[in-house]
């Protein structure tokens, strides 16, 4: 739908599917998957990923240029406040003042689960700093409203642990944040295929943002493909309005009035 675009930061996207550029066999393999996806933002984990700071490496922009993608610099392996907004600071002098960023703070390495205190405390610095922040969070209602607060331009709650496939645990939560929210609101992290990316937008979702369900199918091109579709179907869903449940109760699918005797 033409008219119907992602809005982030001020900038208007066709896809409201954002994908990662981790754990691909080779950049060839993750170009190929990105371009099914008919995604136009990528993340990119700085402390993981060569975009420049490794002379002589193979680097990520040789296959995803900044003219064809708005890249999405994120803080992935981080634990502390002062680590992500170092490494912001550094993509941004490799981005040649690039400011939008994901943000995401975590609070132990076995659940990859977003340590608040210090996630909020990072968003306050960057934001202050001039950096667009879209950050990374708990599918807590208090919190990701003060994210907004804060001036992030995006919360981004997670739906279940990063990488692990569970699909959305708590659509209630996440109703609260979206009916709460001025911002876009995104699932990130989670999702394990098509169907759990179908449900998000089918909830009211901004888009969804993911990788290793992706990059760890069995084949990611193909599953790539599937994903672009699944979110386009769930936002079509939700802008159609589903049918009411109506539990207990049947109602026939053609008209009873006029019915031969």
């Amino acid at each position: 739908m033409k008219n119907d675009q992602l809005i982030i930061a001020g900038k208007a996207y066709s896809s409201r599917l954002l994908v990662g550029t981790g754990k691909y066999k080779d950049f060839d393999e993750t170009r190929a998957a990105i371009e099914a996806s008919g995604a136009e933002i990528v993340t990119v984990a700085i402390r993981r990923t060569n975009i420049g700071q490794e002379p002589g490496q193979p680097s990520l922009l040789d296959y995803l240029p900044p003219s064809k993608y708005t890249l999405l610099p994120n803080t992935a392996g981080c634990y502390t406040a002062e680590d992500a907004v170092r490494t912001l600071r550094l993509a941004r002098e490799l981005l040649d003042g690039h400011d939008l960023v994901k943000l995401e703070v975590l609070g132990d390495a076995q659940t990859l689960f977003p340590d608040m205190p210090q996630t909020l405390a990072a968003a306050e610095t960057l934001v202050k700093d001039g950096f667009k922040v879209m950050v990374y969070c708990a599918d807590d209602p208090i919190q990701a409203k003060r994210l907004e607060e804060i001036g992030c331009v995006a919360v981004m709650p997670l739906a279940s642990l990063i990488g692990s496939g569970m699909g959305i645990l708590n659509p209630w939560n996440l109703r609260l944040i979206i009916d709460n929210a001025k911002v876009p609101v995104l699932v990130d992290a989670g999702v394990g295929t098509a169907s759990d990316a179908a449900i998000a937008m089918e909830l009211g979702c901004d888009g969804v943002l993911m990788n290793t369900a992706i990059a760890g199918a069995r084949n990611p091109v193909l599953m790539a493909g599937a994903m672009k579709k699944a979110v386009e179907a769930g936002r079509e869903a939700f802008l159609a309005g589903r049918m009411p449940k109506k539990l207990y109760t049947a109602s026939p699918s053609s008209p009873t009035g006029g019915m031969i005797a």
